[in-house]
């Protein structure tokens, strides 16, 4: 079991007695005494910003929004009373937001949680049936959403309440909701949000208050730790250093559906007091010139987005967008060591920082920024301070430092389950409950995460999970589909890419793989497809080995027929 080493002097002068990240022993495992029982009482804090600019956005007719925290916490409470004006009482009551990233899903999410109801985080992105899934699994009393998602539920068939925020009527003018805040208590659901599962079939994470407050405390306490490091290494104070501070900004790119995006992408900077930019739709060449022109200070992306950035400024671009950056990010999949240097060369007064984490567990359970990243680069971060963290053979042994086996965690940010499903529950959890990442990796003797495979049969392309078994359910659905498999391949600029193999009768490539775009994401759609004339390749156990598929590809290619590089 491995767990950042209390003796670190910068943690232990940041949590010991007394101090506001003060970590005690609990029956259920270490936790930050001086937590906010529920998350509703850590977003007021973000109040005392006042007049500072909170959020920056463009109306859909291309003029540009600012709001202030005043005017945001005046827009939630708004809200709140129209939400509770239409369903009543909403203690409990799941609602759904689902609407590209926007000022209006940040307030609706703010409104939700004031009114006292779980959000359930809808993917944006997801095509009628896979919105409908989602519908179905959770049973929302209200949706909030944005036209084009409005449009596309009602197309699946969804004709329950919803509130369409960006429609030109805004409903009744009602005043800010002023009863007293629902006092949650830190067990309660907060939030719930969708992850895909091996079944094909989307399965919501229900995040607890706890959950979600202890992880965005963990991001103060690592930032904390970093700062402290700075002033250490200028042989100043942290109290000089947040003296001259300005304020901090950072791009918002992440959907936030996504954890990232809720977590570091919106919540945390949002109760710090930085300024959010929305970036609704990733382009290169406008997140080059926000970046320069809005003073951007923190960027977090996947792999993807850094090179597109670095191509950008190669290709003509202003290079002078990257000066303002002092925090460059990555998660989602490995940070190739290459782009780590390309990204340092462009910002030599950028630290860089990576983290592993999942769904799960509200967030990341490994970080490493600055100089505690670039001493093993090749990691997926250090085990965050309330982590525990072990590796376990296929049996079930638990081994020792150093030895390769599945990731396994508990610790105060592991999700409450999956939202109606206890069989999945249990299935994610050991026998001793610790929480199953479906990760193949290592931890070194100085708490480094090192990630090598995956056990779940699933891709990270451009930041995106794409479990396969979801795009071979649809495939397996179309006429003359004989046999199926979807797997993923090396790819430089995605990480990886989903390509698929079929074999039946009649087939057409380029309508297979539009019938997944358009009955999933379009992202989860094969960039390639493969109708070939033999049986797939088969395991001892009578499975498709895709083993042996992936080795095949490059003679597949040359023999059968081929569609995609869409």
């Amino acid at each position: 079991m491995t767990a950042v080493a209390q003796s670190d002097p910068v943690l232990a002068g940041l949590t010991g007695p007394g101090l506001p990240f003060e970590i005690v022993a609990t029956p259920a495992g270490r936790a930050f005494r001086h937590a906010p029982d529920n998350l509703n009482r850590m977003i007021e804090a973000g109040r005392r910003h006042g007049s500072r600019t909170a959020i920056v956005d463009w109306r859909d007719d291309g003029s540009e929004r600012r709001m202030r925290f005043d005017d945001v916490f005046d827009a939630r409470d708004r809200l709140a009373a129209r939400i509770v004006a239409q369903i009543g009482p909403c203690e409990g009551a799941r609602i759904a937001i689902c609407m590209h990233n926007r000022a209006e899903w940040m307030i609706g999410f703010l409104a939700v949680l004031r009114a006292g109801g779980v959000a359930a985080l809808f993917n944006s992105r997801g095509a009628p049936a896979e919105l409908i899934a989602m519908i179905e699994e959770v049973t929302p009393a209200l949706v909030l959403a944005d036209t084009r998602a409005a449009t596309a539920l009602r197309d699946g068939g969804y004709a329950g309440p919803l509130i369409d925020l960006t429609a030109s009527d805004e409903g009744p003018d009602l005043p800010a909701f002023d009863a007293p805040a629902h006092e949650a208590s830190p067990d309660d659901p907060a939030a719930i949000l969708f992850t895909s599962g091996t079944t094909g079939r989307p399965r919501g994470v229900v995040l607890s208050h706890r959950n979600i407050v202890t992880g965005l405390m963990t991001v103060q306490l690592s930032g904390m730790m970093v700062l402290h490091g700075i002033a250490a290494a200028q042989d100043v104070t942290v109290a000089a250093i947040l003296a001259h501070m300005p304020q901090q900004a950072t791009l918002l790119v992440y959907p936030l559906f996504h954890i990232s995006g809720l977590g570091a992408g919106f919540l945390s900077p949002f109760i710090a007091g930085s300024k959010v930019i929305v970036l609704r739709r990733w382009n290169p060449a406008e997140a080059l010139r926000l970046i320069g022109s809005e003073g951007v200070t923190l960027l977090s992306g996947v792999p993807t987005m850094l090179w597109d950035l670095l191509r950008e400024v190669g290709n003509g671009g202003d290079g002078t967008g990257l000066a303002t950056l002092r925090n460059v990010a990555s998660g989602g999949q490995a940070l190739p060591v290459n782009l780590l240097d390309a990204i340092h060369a462009a910002c030599p007064l950028a630290m860089m920082g990576t983290g592993y984490g999942m769904t799960e567990c509200a967030g990341a359970l490994a970080q490493a920024v600055g100089a505690d990243f670039m001493r093993k680069r090749a990691s997926a971060g250090r085990v965050l301070p309330l982590a525990d963290v072990r590796t376990a053979a296929v049996d079930g042994t638990v081994l020792r430092a150093g030895e390769t086996g599945e990731i396994q965690v508990r610790g105060p940010f592991v999700m409450t389950g999956y939202w109606n499903r206890p069989d999945a529950t249990a299935a994610a959890f050991t026998d001793d409950g610790w929480l199953r990442t479906g990760d193949v990796g290592f931890v070194d003797d100085e708490s480094y995460i090192f990630i090598v495979d995956r056990v779940k049969d699933m891709i990270i392309s451009g930041g995106e999970n794409i479990f396969c078994a979801e795009v071979e359910r649809v495939l397996g659905e179309q006429p003359g589909v004989i046999e199926y498999a979807a797997f993923g391949l090396p790819d430089a600029r995605l990480g990886e890419r989903l390509v698929a193999v079929v074999r039946g009768q009649g087939l057409v490539p380029a309508a297979l793989i539009e019938a997944v775009a358009g009955g999933l994401a379009r992202y989860k759609a094969p960039t390639a497809l493969i109708v070939m004339s033999d049986s797939l390749p088969r395991n001892v156990l009578g499975k498709v080995d895709k083993k042996a598929l992936r080795a095949l590809w490059p003679t597949l290619c040359k023999q059968e027929r081929l569609a995609g590089e869409h």
